[in-house]
């Protein structure tokens, strides 16, 4: 089924448009206008880490041609705003930086300063690390840090001369103090420093479980930030690779044993209820991977979310008529605020809460990472593909 993955990804392209992305089920099934939001961020993401390892400028000019349309020539963007404080917006203006490289229009280097003037002014914990979103104070989510960090450290070793890398070091040495369970080496989906929100322990204001996706999203933040530091920052980029190895070992040893994916509730192997999940399990194999090519993981490593990433393709990539499908994406999971989507109601963080969420098709969410990780696998192996 390797050979029919470009077919797949080159049909999102061809069916997509900022109007109507296929790759967004949130879009398609709210019927929510489209806009600037982290979801595309994740799927353009992914098309220009294609073009990186394919050199099919089809993928290249489909990114530029979809972010061109939601930034005015002032760098104004459609559909922010800066005042909404929303960590989530900043994950798209990854892809500024690759395309003002490569195509110079001073369009996205305004963009990129406007979001860049976010994160200067984003509203902090007290022990200095972004709130998630305004409606959200005090709260980080694991999710937080791979929307922005790795923005933040391309910003500051691209533009400001690293002067902000110790904020980004710190932010994340802040969370791997506070939110990492000691006896597993795992991280917790979120925490309320102010130990208040309905969902967090009274004594630590830590959630109650370990939620996959959000392990997903800091294993690549900690890589994406990492490959972007400055390597004259040699303390705080080899610090964040030694975290990077803890949580990918911290993950195997929970991962599934006859597949090596992870289950949506991560140590809850087998309950009723609990399914292994994509949109994590690409993730962590694009990790894996992408960790051994850049050296920050040993070379065997590779082998290891190859293992991943063949699993996914042989349980949860199906054949239809209108051709492949991944399956069994989380549609969304958070904590606090609004209701659930599926049958659970309250964010909560319990257990049932994170089973209940819909399962959905051809999400970027897990669709955006499964490209990731197969860019990686054709850099390795492209004779064989």
């Amino acid at each position: 089924m390797y050979s029919k993955i470009i077919d797949m990804a080159n049909k999102f392209i061809d069916d997509s448009s900022p109007e109507k992305p296929a790759w967004n089920q949130e879009v398609l099934l709210g019927h929510i206008k489209p806009g600037w939001n982290y979801i595309d961020g994740c799927m353009i993401k992914a098309f220009l880490d294609l073009y990186d390892a394919t050199q099919d400028r089809r993928y290249l000019d489909f990114a530029d041609n979809y972010v061109d349309c939601f930034i005015s020539g002032d760098g104004s963007i459609l559909g922010y705003k800066q005042e909404d404080y929303n960590i989530d917006h900043i994950n798209e203006g990854k892809v500024l930086f690759t395309l003002h490289r490569l195509f110079g229009k001073e369009k996205y280097r305004k963009a990129i300063d406007v979001l860049y003037n976010q994160l200067m002014d984003h509203p902090r914990t007290k022990s200095g690390n972004f709130w998630h979103k305004k409606i959200y104070p005090n709260q980080v989510w694991l999710d937080g840090l791979y929307m922005a960090l790795p923005f933040y450290a391309e910003y500051e070793t691209l533009f400001n001369e690293s002067k902000n890398t110790r904020d980004i070091f710190t932010q994340f040495k802040n969370v791997y103090e506070n939110m990492r369970d000691t006896s597993n080496g795992l991280m917790y989906h979120g925490r309320d420093e102010s130990h208040e929100c309905f969902w967090a322990d009274p004594t630590t204001g830590l959630s109650k479980n370990f939620w996959s996706r959000s392990l997903g999203w800091y294993c690549m933040a900690l890589l994406n930030t990492a490959e972007k530091i400055d390597e004259r920052q040699f303390y705080e980029r080899e610090t964040l690779i030694r975290h990077l190895r803890e949580i990918v070992d911290a993950v195997l040893k929970v991962s599934d044993k006859e597949t090596g994916m992870l289950w949506q509730v991560t140590t809850a192997h087998g309950k009723d209820g609990n399914y292994l999940e994509t949109s994590a399990s690409c993730a962590f194999a694009y990790t894996l991977m992408k960790g051994a090519r850049l050296s920050f993981l040993p070379e065997y490593y590779f082998g290891r979310g190859k293992r991943i990433f063949d699993s996914v393709v042989s349980e949860k990539l199906k054949e239809t008529a209108e051709g492949l499908v991944l399956t069994d994406i989380c549609l969304v999971a958070g904590l606090g605020v609004y209701q659930g989507k599926g049958s659970y109601k309250e964010r909560d963080g319990t257990y049932e809460y994170y089973i209940s969420e819909p399962r959905v098709d051809n999400d970027a969410k897990g669709v955006a990472p499964f490209f990731m990780a197969y860019a990686e696998v054709y850099r390795k192996e492209r004779v064989k593909l």
